[in-house]
C-alpha cells in the first residue's frame, strides 16, 4: 500500500479504495417507491416544462431511471440536482434556479421547511414497517394503558403512523397521532401520505380536532392536537424512525418529554437515554460564548426556507444593539478549512433548517451557535428557561416567542462573564458608532473605546493578503511552470518512482 507522501508517484495515484456502491432499486420497485404516476400528474396538470429533481446521496443510484420514465411520460425536460447547497432535507432552490426550473420535485429525507420561490412536491420514498412488531414493541415499554403519549414519525415512515395508531388506540384511551404539515407553495404539493392520513379516520386525532376548546401545536412540520386540560410536559412521544437529525431535533425542542424510539431497520425499540439536560448545558456554555464574542460572522446556511433574509437582517439589527460587529457569509456546507479562513470572527451564528441548526462545533476554531442562542446573548429580555428554540421562524416579530429588545438608557450595562470571571459592557455605546477606537469622557475621566472590528484585525496582520500594486510589478514572458505532483515533479532527480531521489 502507497504511504500519502511516497515519492512513487504512481501508487498514489492509482491508489483504489474499497467503497460499497449503494444498492439499486428494481425495475418493479422503482415506479411505486418514487410515485411516479403522482409526479407526471401533477407536472401534466400544472403545464411544468422544466423540472428539477432532487435526491439525497443514497438515493441518487436511481435518478437517472427516475428521470427518464419522468422524461418520457411528461415530455418536459427534467434535470438532476446532483449535489445539494445545503442539507439535502432542505429543497434546493439555489440549483434549480440555474436551469431555470419551473417546479422542483423532492425525494426522500425532509424538514419540512416552508419554500420561498418555486412550487414544490416531496415524495417521501416510504419505507416498509412492521405494523405489528411496532405495536408489540409500544406495549412493552409503554404498559399503562392510561399514559398519554404522541406518536411521531420519521417522514420515511409516515405511511404507517396510521395503521399503528388505529390498533393502539383501542388500547390506549390518552394516544395522540401527530399527521405532516407539508409546505403550502400555492399548489397542491400533498404528498399521497398526507392524502392519506387526511382521509382516514384517526381515533384520537380527529376527535379531537372537532373540539375547538383543545390545544393545537404546530411545529418541526407536525401537528398535533391536546386535550384542553393537558400539557404537553405530561406526555410522552413515541418516536417511529432511525436515530437522526429528525429525532435530536424533536428531543431538544420537546425537551420536558420523555421519549421512546422504534427503528423499523433493525427491529429494535428503546427508551431515548440522551442526557437533555447536559445537552442544554453544553449549548448555554456557547451562549456565554456568544456573550464574550466581539465580532459576530452570520453564516447564511440556507437561502431556500421562507423568512431567512429576514431573520438574517433581525439578527444583525439586535447584534449591533448589542454593541457588537457582524459580518455576513455565504458558504454553502459548513467545514474547519472554512471557517478557519475568518479568524477575526469571535463567533459565527448558522441561520438553517431546525434539523441542520445544531452542530456541534467542537472541531472548529470558533463556536457556532444558533440565531435562538445568538438572541439569548444579545437580548437581556430574553431569559433562559430551558426552553429551546431550534427553528428560527419562531424568533421573528409576530411569532409566539418573539421577545422584543429594550431600547435602552443610553448608559453602560455591565455582566458578569461564566468563563473568565471578569466584568464585561453590554449593550451599544454611542460613542462606538463613530469609529472603532476614540477617547471618550465617561464619569469626567477620559479612557479609550475601542471596537474589535474586522477592518481592525486585518490592520494588524502582517500579510493582508495579494496587493494589485499597479505599475510596481516588471511585466515578464510567460514561462512553463512544473509538472507532476507535489511529491516529485518531473524536472525533480528521482521523480517517477526513483528510489534514489530524495524522501519525504
Amino acid at each position: 500500500m502507497a504511504v500519502a507522501f511516497s515519492t512513487d508517484s504512481s501508487e498514489v495515484i492509482n491508489r483504489s479504495l474499497g467503497i460499497s456502491p449503494p444498492s439499486r432499486t428494481s425495475h418493479e420497485s422503482v415506479e411505486a417507491l418514487y410515485e411516479i404516476p403522482r409526479c407526471v400528474q401533477w407536472v401534466k396538470k400544472h403545464g411544468f416544462h422544466k423540472v428539477a429533481l432532487q435526491f439525497p446521496d443514497s438515493l441518487l443510484v436511481d435518478s437517472t431511471e427516475v428521470a427518464l420514465k419522468m422524461e418520457k411520460e411528461t415530455g418536459a425536460k427534467v434535470y438532476i440536482l446532483g449535489d445539494t447547497s445545503y442539507g439535502s432535507c432542505c429543497v434546493d432552490e439555489v440549483a434549480a434556479q440555474h436551469v431555470n426550473a419551473d417546479c422542483i420535485v423532492h425525494y426522500g429525507q425532509s424538514c419540512l421547511s416552508p419554500t420561498s420561490h418555486l412550487p414544490v412536491l416531496y415524495v417521501f420514498c416510504c419505507q416498509p414497517v412492521d405494523v405489528e412488531h411496532c405495536v408489540q414493541s409500544f406495549r412493552k415499554l409503554i404498559p399503562d394503558q392510561n399514559a398519554r403519549v404522541i406518536i411521531m414519525s420519521d417522514v420515511t415512515y409516515s405511511a404507517s403512523i396510521n395503521d399503528i395508531s388505529s390498533r393502539l388506540s383501542q388500547e390506549y384511551a390518552c394516544l395522540v397521532t401527530s399527521s405532516l404539515n407539508i409546505p403550502d407553495s400555492n399548489l397542491d404539493t400533498e404528498s399521497s401520505t398526507q392524502k392519506s392520513e387526511q382521509d382516514t379516520d384517526s381515533t384520537s386525532t380527529t376527535q379531537d380536532s372537532l373540539d375547538q376548546d383543545n390545544q393545537v401545536i404546530c411545529r418541526f412540520g407536525r401537528t398535533f392536537c391536546l386535550q384542553a386540560d393537558t400539557e404537553l410536559d405530561s406526555y410522552s412521544i413515541f418516536y417511529i424512525g432511525k436515530e437522526s437529525l429528525t429525532l435530536t431535533n424533536l428531543m431538544m425542542g420537546y425537551n420536558r418529554c420523555m421519549f421512546y424510539s422504534y427503528n423499523p431497520d433493525g427491529r429494535n425499540c428503546r427508551k431515548e437515554t440522551l442526557n437533555v439536560n447536559k445537552a442544554l448545558m453544553k449549548r448555554y456554555y456557547m451562549v456565554e460564548k456568544a456573550k464574550e464574542a466581539n465580532v459576530v460572522g452570520i453564516v447564511a446556511g440556507t437561502l431556500g426556507v421562507s423568512d431567512y433574509l429576514t431573520v438574517i437582517n433581525n439578527l444583525k439589527e439586535i447584534v449591533k444593539k448589542a454593541g457588537k460587529k457582524s459580518y455576513t457569509f455565504v458558504m454553502g456546507k459548513l467545514n474547519v478549512p472554512k471557517l478557519a479562513n475568518f479568524m477575526e470572527i469571535d463567533v459565527f451564528v448558522l441561520v438553517a433548517c431546525s434539523e441542520n441548526t445544531l452542530i456541534d462545533s467542537s472541531e472548529f476554531y470558533r463556536p457556532v451557535v444558533t440565531p435562538f442562542e445568538m438572541e439569548l446573548a444579545c437580548n437581556s429580555c430574553r431569559e433562559w428557561t430551558g426552553e429551546y428554540i431550534t427553528d428560527f421562524r419562531e424568533l421573528l416579530p409576530g411569532a409566539p416567542s418573539h421577545v422584543p429588545m429594550s431600547e435602552g438608557t443610553g448608559e453602560d450595562e455591565t455582566d458578569v462573564s461564566l468563563i473568565s470571571g471578569g466584568m464585561r459592557r453590554v449593550g451599544l455605546r454611542e460613542e462606538q458608532t463613530t469609529g472603532s477606537t476614540a477617547v471618550v469622557k465617561r464619569d469626567d475621566v477620559l479612557t479609550v473605546a475601542e471596537v474589535n472590528s474586522g477592518a481592525s484585525f486585518l490592520q494588524s496582520l502582517s500579510w493582508q493578503g495579494l496587493e494589485q500594486k499597479l505599475g510596481e510589478t516588471d511585466v515578464t514572458t510567460a514561462v512553463e511552470g512544473r509538472t507532476g505532483i507535489a511529491a516529485g515533479y518531473t524536472h525533480e532527480p528521482g521523480a517517477g518512482g526513483d528510489k534514489e531521489g530524495p524522501q519525504a
